[in-house]
């Protein structure tokens, strides 16, 4: 269950590596409890990992790495809600709870990640009425750095809740999580291109009037790829794409041509621009409707970088218009598009979308790309609009600067205090965005 390890491990974006000297492998939570007292023991730290879809080093550790995968399944339903195995992925959840007439409320556009990891840092969808994953969670039991079950519901150590609904891993490691979920729903989805002024003038407009909104933007272009997508009772009719077509748009354009064009880009710059403009004409008009998962969920093979900056709805049209006009002004040659979305505000304390409705901007590179230069100008324009930075993407922020625009974060390193205070959790990413 502990094992030596030999190998070097990276995370899904190849942003970040580590070699552990242990890694542990449990198949229950009584294996956890004796991971940590091996650690403690050997004055080690630990950290649990997922599926290591995040970019930033928050899973990175050189002693113990706790690989919870095998803590997955459901575990109990009480009508609408399920409590799940923390190391649960998402792309689990279909089989799970399709069978029980379920869905989760509102799912992003990557399904890899497993629901501990996915909710620790921030994992959100789109859609001006809908919160993050977080959000969902009703419950949870998480192991303390003293080896005992802490159990945080509405009616247990409820002030604890909108701490460890979102906790960075800073708190304990996450082994049961009870989520409320709805009954299942299709969605009718639109996507077509539109002129990037008109969305961006009708931003606010276009992000209430539906459930669900987002669009992309490939930078050196004009135009704005919509997303629209309206919930239906499950009874509605499905209508499919052509399983041909969609192959087409989904694998053959999205990630197979993609990744050989952002390797050309990569390789010859001044192919960057044609090449954005060939794939903003290449954009093809959909609409279908089917089960919310498959509506949500768009596969992703192409490896990138990305970083993605939460700050008030209304200045999203500003900010973008800042970032396309700092882009020119540089000379930089971007082949990645970048995403617009929305989401609720919520009470969790180092929620994104804490105590403000929010609009997401995330701006990506190739794997293969430094985006260093390009993230760090992003990041100081959306810093001038008080943005939030994704916990699991790419930012240059610290302890100090984070804790002006979270008016909840000293009551969240409080309980990471009371929780572990020999910080057997930490690494050098929590250091550096909660402090030593």
């Amino acid at each position: 269950m502990i094992e030596k390890n030999t190998t070097t491990w990276r995370n899904w974006g190849r942003s970040q590596q580590s070699r552990p000297q242990f890694v542990a492998r449990p198949r229950s939570v009584e294996q956890v409890v004796e991971v940590l007292a091996f650690a403690r023991e050997r004055g080690l730290r630990v950290k649990a990992i997922g599926a290591g879809h995040s970019f930033t080093a928050i899973a990175a550790t050189d002693d113990i790495q706790l690989d919870i995968s095998a803590l997955d399944g459901v575990y109990s339903v009480v009508g609408n809600r399920v409590t799940l195995g923390a190391g649960t992925n998402l792309y689990q959840l279909p089989a799970l709870l399709d069978p029980l007439g379920l869905a989760l409320t509102n799912m992003g556009d990557i399904d890899r990640q497993t629901l501990a990891g996915a909710t620790s840092t921030g994992t959100h969808g789109t859609g001006a009425l809908y919160g993050g994953l977080a959000t969902q969670i009703v419950a949870v039991t998480l192991v303390t750095a003293a080896g005992e079950l802490l159990h945080v519901s509405e009616t247990e150590n409820a002030e604890l809740l909108p701490a460890v609904r979102l906790g960075l891993g800073a708190l304990g490691v996450l082994v049961e999580l009870t989520i409320q979920c709805v009954p299942s729903f299709k969605l009718h989805a639109v996507e077509k291109p539109e002129p990037l002024q008109q969305v961006l003038d009708t931003w606010l407009e276009r992000t209430e009037a539906v459930d669900h909104f987002e669009f992309y933007w490939f930078p050196h272009t004009d135009t704005a790829l919509t997303k629209t997508n309206t919930r239906l009772p499950v009874e509605t009719p499905s209508k499919l794409q052509n399983p041909v077509g969609r192959w087409i748009d989904d694998q053959l354009m999205s990630n197979h041509v993609f990744t050989l064009t952002c390797a050309i880009g990569t390789a010859v710059p001044a192919m960057v621009k044609p090449i954005n403009h060939l794939a903003d004409r290449l954009v093809a008009e959909r609409e279908f409707t089917d089960l919310s998962h498959r509506v949500f969920v768009a596969p992703r093979t192409i490896r990138f970088k990305e970083m993605e900056y939460a700050l008030p709805v209304e200045h999203v049209p500003a900010a973008l218009r800042a970032v396309n006009a700092l882009i020119e002004e540089k000379g930089w040659r971007i082949s990645f598009p970048v995403e617009v979305r929305v989401a609720a505000g919520d009470e969790n304390w180092l929620s994104t979308a804490h105590g403000r409705k929010s609009g997401y901007i995330a701006v990506h590179r190739y794997w293969r790309e430094d985006p260093t230069e390009y993230f760090e100008g992003v990041e100081a324009i959306m810093k001038s609009f008080d943005g939030r930075p994704h916990w699991g993407k790419m930012h240059f922020r610290d302890a100090a600067s984070l804790a002006a625009t979270y008016p909840r974060f000293a009551d969240f390193t409080a309980v990471r205090d009371r929780l572990d205070p020999d910080r057997l959790f930490a690494n050098s990413y929590l250091e550096r965005v909660l402090g030593a």
